[in-house]
């Protein structure tokens, strides 16, 4: 079967999360994807002896069976300060469609592995960075996280309850969306536009600058009226009672998202409050409108007003914890749980292709690899010798 991507290279020199995702949706979708690690840990961070667990298992057959973030690549180690690895390196970019780099800017420079010196080596190449701040600006080169471009982008300013402390929803929006899905995008774009002009470009892809656009439709009322969003004002960050959260009988919380009244009718029509869709839109009623609600989901569980409000055309969820995601029916007939089984761990359990193509699906080739496992097969590829990848290995250019 034909692949969407098949037939694109991608060189990743990434790092960290957003980096993986980025090559792993490239991955699924039929990209050869030849990640580029280090064959060692060098500079401040081997002062740190604690190590993050994701490294201290990255040679675990259990954890490669698991890992969807690394399946469907091949994995070479290269130190990149030797002379005869960035060789190697540029070999690769050669014939590459997409290089991807998730350093600091400057880093990359510093290497000679930036996007000056892979145009030069093929100008079709597209050349994709994602930092925390972007290629240029003032804040170029600060460090950050996940949490702290969500900060600087405004989006910790709206999560969260009415008075209680910011709320942050793991590295999901910053890393994963704001991040990795708008590096797909920029690549995919690259390449349609490559299409017709013959030539790659530089995707300079900043983590706060995807915050920021995710918050559009919160942006407009601000310019127009300079209204600041706040948590637990506003209709969409618990503001309203009838697009909010509600603890039930067993502690676990129900989320009614019935913004429209004749969802918020049929919710109403449910607790035997059909007064109160009346009152939906009077914000002098909000507050008793949700003290009924809070009264009401306080009779029965989460799973039964689950039940409940599934038989009615309702905007109304429990809140799913992990366990009840990946077995729920719906979740499970969207092919949204992959079932492996690895040579060494056995069976094993991987997110799905939120993706779906009907022609030329994405799907699972390569189980996670340990550092460096390609990367006699890669070099030879490329016409080293046997002799040649001993040498190299010798002084430690390469794993």
């Amino acid at each position: 079967m034909t692949m969407a991507l098949e037939g694109i290279k991608v060189v990743d020199l990434s790092r960290y999360a957003p980096g993986f995702a980025v090559s792993m949706y490239l991955a699924d979708m039929g990209a050869d994807v030849i990640r580029i690690e280090e064959p060692g840990v060098t500079g401040r961070r081997s002062e740190f002896t604690e190590t993050p667990l994701a490294y201290r298992t990255m040679n675990d057959a259990r954890s490669a069976a698991y890992n969807a973030l690394e399946r469907n690549k091949r994995k070479i180690a290269l130190n990149l300060k030797d002379a005869d690895a960035r060789e190697v390196f540029y070999k690769l970019v050669r014939d590459a469609d997409v290089v991807l780099d998730g350093s600091r800017p400057g880093v990359a420079k510093r290497l000679g592995v930036d996007y000056e010196t892979c145009r030069a080596l093929n100008p079709r190449v597209i050349y994709c960075a994602v930092t925390g701040f972007g290629q240029d600006g003032p804040y170029a080169l600060r460090a950050g996280h996940d949490i702290n471009y969500l900060s600087h982008g405004g989006a910790l300013s709206i999560f969260g309850s009415r008075d209680g402390a910011p709320a942050f929803p793991s590295n999901i929006l910053a890393d994963f969306s704001a991040g990795a899905q708008n590096a797909v995008i920029g690549i995919l774009t690259a390449i349609i536009a490559r299409g017709r002009t013959g030539k790659g470009q530089m995707v300079d892809i900043s983590m706060t600058d995807g915050v920021i656009g995710l918050l559009v439709q919160s942006t407009q009322e601000f310019f127009m009226n300079g209204l600041q969003p706040k948590p637990g004002k506003d209709r969409l960050t618990g503001g309203v009672p009838h697009y909010n959260v509600y603890r039930c009988k067993d502690g676990r919380w129900i989320a009614i998202g019935a913004n429209e009244p004749w969802f918020f009718d049929a919710v109403g029509k449910i607790i035997g409050r059909p007064d109160l869709v009346a009152h939906q839109q009077d914000a002098a009623k909000h507050q008793e409108i949700e003290a009924a609600l809070k009264a009401a989901f306080l009779t029965k569980t989460a799973d039964e007003w689950h039940d409940l409000m599934s038989r009615a055309d309702t905007c109304v969820t429990k809140i799913f914890d992990f366990a009840e995601v990946f077995t729920d029916p719906h979740v499970r007939h969207r092919n949204m749980v992959l079932e492996v089984t690895h040579p060494q761990a056995g069976k094993a359990k991987q997110v799905g292709f939120p993706v779906k193509l009907s022609e030329t699906p994405g799907t699972f080739r390569k189980f996670a690899g340990i550092k460096g496992e390609d990367t006699d097969a890669v070099l030879k590829s490329l016409g080293y010798s046997e002799a040649q990848i001993k040498a190299m290995r010798e002084k430690n250019a390469i794993l």
